[in-house]
């Protein structure tokens, strides 16, 4: 083959990839946005096939449905970001700084700034959920991996902790996932910062006293 063919076609291999990641990314900021505002129900496929400027099987054959792009909206609030979101988790530069911190209280204090974010980005399409199970039981299945992937990010954070001395004596790391997982979960932040009118900075602050008392040497 003459390699003079070769560039060319790898050139437009690139530039397909490069199309369907932008239209991908189109599709998933038309989802957050009509998820948002017009709850699950309401956000129908058409109209956001318009917003993304694409025809509704597209979005069939990137998604596997609505519940699919359902689960793509949550997955890019939760990374703080479509183009985050496509990133593998350790890769994302707050996730990192987690990482390579070896000072157990600097450790856990990053992962907890991570969180109020988090849940503030994923409240609106949780009231959205709530309509969701009862229209499309899938739905209600984004819901639960969104979960089982949260606790399995807990878990390896546990174990970072541990492994810089970041666990008192007599907490096994379950106990600790367990704890981390039902502070830092969705319905404490609704109670506190929706519902009795919590500043963020108060329930980040709240979060890291709380958690240090019960986690740190």
């Amino acid at each position: 083959m003459n390699n003079a063919d070769v560039k060319p076609r790898r050139y437009e291999s690139r530039l397909r990839k490069a199309h369907a990641a932008d239209t991908r990314r189109r599709i998933v900021e038309a989802a957050l946005d009509a998820f948002i505002a017009d709850g699950y129900r309401g956000a129908t496929m058409q109209k956001i096939a318009r917003s993304a400027g694409v025809v509704v099987e597209t979005i069939y054959r990137s998604f596997e449905g609505k519940s699919g792009l359902f689960k793509a909206a949550v997955e890019a609030a939760v990374a703080g970001g479509i183009e985050r979101a496509e990133r593998p988790v350790e890769a994302r530069p707050a996730i990192r700084a987690v990482m390579e911190e070896k000072d157990p209280r600097r450790k856990l204090e990053l992962y907890l700034k991570t969180q109020p974010g988090i849940n503030e980005r994923l409240a609106p399409l949780y009231r959205a959920l709530g309509q969701a199970a009862a229209v499309d039981a899938r739905a209600e299945q984004v819901l639960e991996d969104v979960e089982a992937q949260r606790l399995a990010g807990m878990q390896r954070f546990i174990s970072d902790l541990a492994e810089v001395g970041g666990l008192r004596e007599g907490m096994t790391l379950e106990d600790a996932r367990d704890t981390l997982w039902t502070v830092t979960s969705h319905d404490v932040y609704r109670l506190l910062v929706i519902k009795s009118g919590w500043a963020l900075n108060d329930y980040e602050r709240w979060l890291i006293e709380v958690l240090t008392r019960s986690f740190l040497p």
